[in-house]
This record gives structure tokens, C-alpha cells and sequence, in this order.
């Protein structure tokens, strides 16, 4: 009898092992088939844009991105709590973390941070602050020189923000120049220039996306890239002309009266107590941000196997942008190091020193970027850039004339949803090569210019944009407080760019659209100023 029993409870325990594997293996099957019933909805949008409305209102971006993604969990797993965990950390922020691409830009953030502690103690960012108080007389000279450094460092927008922001910073404070208009003046000359800038990690990424010579139809797409140019042209007029409006105007008031952040919060506020006064000179500063572009250029030309014997174009045009910069970075540190304990200006402890230093310092912007790439996962996961790719389809027939102005708006919106500007031209532009295939060449090379400009413009303007949060660290300003300052002018931007589309969609010529559009935005600008010199 008990011979029996054993048996019998050996041949259930068997069946229950069996019956567990076959829930498991149709578990398997149906989650890797698991398609969210809100997928490629108007739904998909919504956790982006719930995020930004609370960043906006709250004035507190953690917390808002925290609930942008919940809300996405909470959408993909059709509101059931253990998918929603598990989708929003193991799919969500362990994922973005475990992504190589990302955890490369983070390393480079990281480093860069490092060297910039390093400069700091040595005494080369006051050194330069000292030298350009002398040769920069005015707060219009330190503001045109931040667009300069800007335009010149176009390479990758991420180097561009954290590098002018860091040698930048000294001259601008000296000047009275307020952390958001720094930050501002960084943020737009960033992906702006990067996007019109034939050997750049943009180019590279643009001239991939099409079939056939992509870098040809980069390099024809520039004179139809109306944001990037007018915005070039906004910051050097806005800045001659002396016109402030929106909540910039006030944090350039305070800035007047000696106030650079006008917010109770002052980010990085204690990280001048580093500076060192009456220690080290500009090549202390200069040298180490010399090599950290060549070593950066190097490390991304590697990358693309320009050693393999590959051409320099090509090379740039397959190089790994985050790989680069973080080869690159990483060199760059060990050969300042070797160059401050040649110059005695700074021991090789004091250059370790820095490492949790420096890590400390881009915490912020780590923390903001992780998060904002796990809202981004979220988006990805319920099918938003589908959504949009079927609206765009579907609405490109009847509108052909109309249609470079359409793609700028919808890119807009799209990048500033999602944060990302890649993205929103990986999705945009196959759609218009599909469109425009065997039509009008010209209508597609502004269409796909369209693309480009509508998503380096959503990407400006939203706050979970990884350049827009880089742009913050770089000039150390609170994120919310750069974001909200620099909208009205990045929109402003964006209805002349607009209104520069629709005129080029019936006129078709380059050489007229754009003079017409730099008329319009210097107008534009002249009337603002009115305005608020009435008010």
C-alpha cells in the first residue's frame, strides 16, 4: 500500500513538474508575441507628454520622469502590477543600462566631469577666466564668444555641450551672464550646428538613413535646413540686439544685480570653491581641451576604420559616436594628467583626487539621462514612432506643396515627445524617400531636410532631450530652469522656420527661401524687442 502511494505522489509530483514547464514554455511564447493592446494608439504619446507638462509645472524633472514611465509600464501591461514592474525595470532602466551605446556615454560624461575638476584645480579655468576678463571687455563679447567655441566644436553634440559649457563658464560669470542664457547659448549650438556640419556624428548618422551617396544628399539638404541656420542667426542677433524676452528676461535682470541662477536651487553652486586662484595658466586649460578634441576626433575616425584604410568621410560616416568619444576622452584624461605632473601644476594624487570629484559632479545629469532613456524605452514599447509613421503616411498624398512644412511640425512634435532627434529622422526620412521615390528631387532633398530640421527642433525644446540635460550640466543651471527659458526662443525660431517651409514648398530655390527666412527672423526679433522695451 504504501508502495502504491509513493507511486502515485511520485507520478503527480511528475505531472505538476510537466504541467509547470508547458505554463512556462507557453509563458515564453506568449511574451515574446506580447503586443499591448494601446500599441501604435494616440495612447503611446501620452507618458512622454504627461512627463514634460509635470517637469514644466513641478519645476522637479525626477520625480516627473519617474511618472512619464510608470504610466508607460502601467499602459503596456494593460494595468496588471507585475508586468509593470518588471517592464519598467528590467525591460525599462536596467535595460537603457545594460544598452553598450549608452553605458559609452555615460563613461565619456563621466571622464569629462573628471577633467574639468582637474582643470579647475590646477588652476586653468581661472587662468582663462583672468585672461578673458582682459581681452573680453563686454557681456555681448563673452556671449558671442560661447556661440563661437560652440560653432567651432561641431563634431558631437554631447562634446559640444559639457566642453563649451566648461571653458565658457568663468568668461560668462565674470560678465554677469546668467546660467540659462549660458545654457541656451550652448544647447543651440549643439545639435543645430552638428545637424548642418558635413563631419559630424549627425552627418553620419543622416548619410546612413538614405540609399545610394546619403552624403551627397546631406550635404544638398543644408541649404534647406531652416531651423538650424535661422537659429544661428536668432543667437548672434538676439545677442547684438540686446532682446531678452519670456522668463529669460528676468534671470538676465538677476544675473545684472549679481544673481546667476535667480532659482533657490543652485546646482554645482559649490564647485567653484575648487577653483584656485593665482595658480596655473591658459595652457592649463587650453591644452587639455586641444587634446580632448583631437583624441576625440581620432577615437571616433577608429571607430569607422579609417586605420583599416578606410577614407576620413567614410570613416566619420560609420563611426560609433559613443565608442569614440568615450576611447577618445579616456586618453585625452590620462594625457593631462601626464601633463599637469610635468608642469607641477597639479601631483598625480591630486589628479585622483578628482575621479570621485568629477563623478559627483555629472550625478545629476547621469540620473536625468537614465531616466529619460527609460521613458524613451517605454515609448518604444507601445509603439509611438509607428503611430506617428502610419499618421504620416496616410496624410502624404494630398498635400505635396504643404508637405515640407507638415514633416517640420510633426518632427517637432515627435522629437520633443520621445527626446530623441535620431530617432525622429530614422523614422521620418524613409517615409519621404518612399513618398518622393521617382518624383521631384528637390521636393524629397527639402522634405528630408524638413526631417532633420522638425527633429533637432522637438529635440531642443524638450526637457527630456539627452542634449538639453547635457546642456544644463555643461552650463551647471537647473535643468527646469533651462528648459523653460530657452522654449519661447526655440519656438520663436520654429514658426520662421515654419513659415520659411511653406514659402519653399511652392518656391523651390534655396538661394531665395533662405535670405527670406533670415529677413523674417531678423524681423521677427526687431519687432519682439519693440515690444518689450514698451512693456
Amino acid at each position: 500500500m504504501k508502495g502504491k502511494k509513493k507511486a502515485f505522489w511520485g507520478a503527480m509530483l511528475f505531472l505538476g513538474i510537466l504541467a509547470c514547464s508547458q505554463i512556462t514554455v507557453f509563458a515564453a511564447d506568449e511574451a515574446a508575441e506580447y503586443v499591448p493592446s494601446l500599441y501604435a494608439t494616440f495612447w503611446s504619446l501620452v507618458p512622454p507628454v504627461v512627463a514634460i507638462a509635470l517637469a514644466l509645472i513641478t519645476k522637479e524633472v525626477y520625480s516627473s520622469l519617474f511618472v512619464g514611465i510608470l504610466i508607460g509600464g502601467l499602459f503596456y501591461s494593460g494595468f496588471g502590477f507585475e508586468l509593470t514592474v518588471t517592464h519598467v525595470f528590467q525591460d525599462g532602466i536596467v535595460g537603457v543600462l545594460s544598452d553598450s551605446y549608452n553605458v559609452g556615454i555615460l563613461v565619456f560624461l563621466v571622464v569629462l566631469g573628471i577633467m574639468v575638476c582637474m582643470m579647475n584645480k590646477a588652476g586653468g579655468s581661472a587662468a582663462f577666466g583672468r585672461w578673458a576678463s582682459e581681452h573680453i571687455k563686454s557681456r555681448v563679447g563673452a556671449q558671442l564668444a560661447a556661440v563661437a567655441l560652440g560653432v567651432l566644436i561641431f563634431i558631437d553634440d554631447y562634446f559640444n555641450c559639457l566642453t563649451v559649457g566648461s571653458v565658457m563658464r568663468p568668461v560668462t560669470d565674470k560678465h554677469h551672464v546668467s546660467r540659462a542664457k549660458l545654457s541656451y547659448l550652448i544647447d543651440a549650438t549643439a545639435a543645430p550646428v552638428c545637424i548642418i556640419a558635413p563631419v559630424s556624428s549627425w552627418a553620419a548618422a543622416v548619410s546612413g538613413l538614405v540609399e545610394g551617396d546619403g552624403f551627397a544628399t546631406f550635404i544638398r539638404a543644408i541649404p534647406y535646413n531652416y531651423y538650424a541656420l535661422l537659429t544661428i542667426v536668432m543667437m548672434i542677433a538676439m545677442v547684438i540686439l540686446k532682446v531678452d524676452y519670456g522668463p529669460m528676461k528676468l534671470h538676465e535682470s538677476n544675473a545684472l544685480k549679481g544673481d546667476l541662477y535667480t532659482t533657490p536651487d543652485r546646482p554645482y553652486a559649490n564647485a567653484e570653491q575648487d577653483e584656485v586662484e593665482g595658480k596655473g595658466k591658459v595652457i592649463d586649460l587650453a591644452f587639455p581641451v586641444i587634446v580632448l578634441i583631437i583624441c576625440c576626433v581620432i577615437g571616433m575616425i577608429y571607430t569607422g576604420g579609417f586605420f583599416s584604410g578606410t577614407g576620413f568621410v567614410e570613416a566619420f560616416s560609420a563611426s560609433d559616436a559613443s565608442v569614440g568619444l568615450m576611447l577618445g576622452s579616456f586618453f585625452a584624461f590620462i594625457i593631462t594628467i601626464v601633463f599637469y605632473v610635468a608642469r607641477k601644476v597639479l601631483s598625480f594624487r591630486e589628479s585622483m583626487d578628482c575621479i570621485p570629484d568629477g563623478f559627483k559632479a555629472m550625478v545629476p545629469a547621469i540620473l536625468i539621462l537614465t531616466l529619460a532613456w527609460t521613458l524613451k524605452a517605454m515609448t518604444d514599447s507601445l509603439g509611438a514612432a509607428e503611430f506617428v509613421a502610419g499618421v504620416m503616411d496616410s496624410a502624404a498624398a494630398g498635400f505635396m506643396n504643404l508637405l515640407p512644412a507638415i514633416i517640420f511640425l510633426v518632427g517637432c512634435f515627435l522629437a520633443f515627445a520621445t527626446g530623441t532627434s535620431w530617432g525622429t529622422f530614422g523614422i521620418l526620412i524613409p517615409i519621404v524617400l518612399a513618398v518622393f521615390s521617382g518624383r521631384n528631387e528637390t521636393m524629397m532633398i527639402m522634405s528630408v531636410s524638413a526631417c532633420m530640421a522638425g527633429a533637432v527642433c522637438g529635440d531642443h525644446c524638450s526637457p527630456i532631450s539627452d542634449t538639453t540635460i547635457m546642456a544644463s550640466a555643461g552650463a551647471q543651471c537647473n535643468h527646469v530652469n533651462h528648459v523653460s527659458t530657452q522654449l519661447p526662443y526655440a519656438v520663436t525660431v520654429a514658426a520662421v522656420s515654419f513659415v520659411t517651409y511653406l514659402i519653399a514648398g511652392f518656391i523651390q530655390n534655396p538661394f531665395i527661401c533662405l535670405p527670406i527666412g533670415i529677413v523674417l527672423m531678423v524681423g521677427t526679433l526687431v519687432v519682439i524687442k519693440m515690444v518689450v522695451q514698451d512693456k
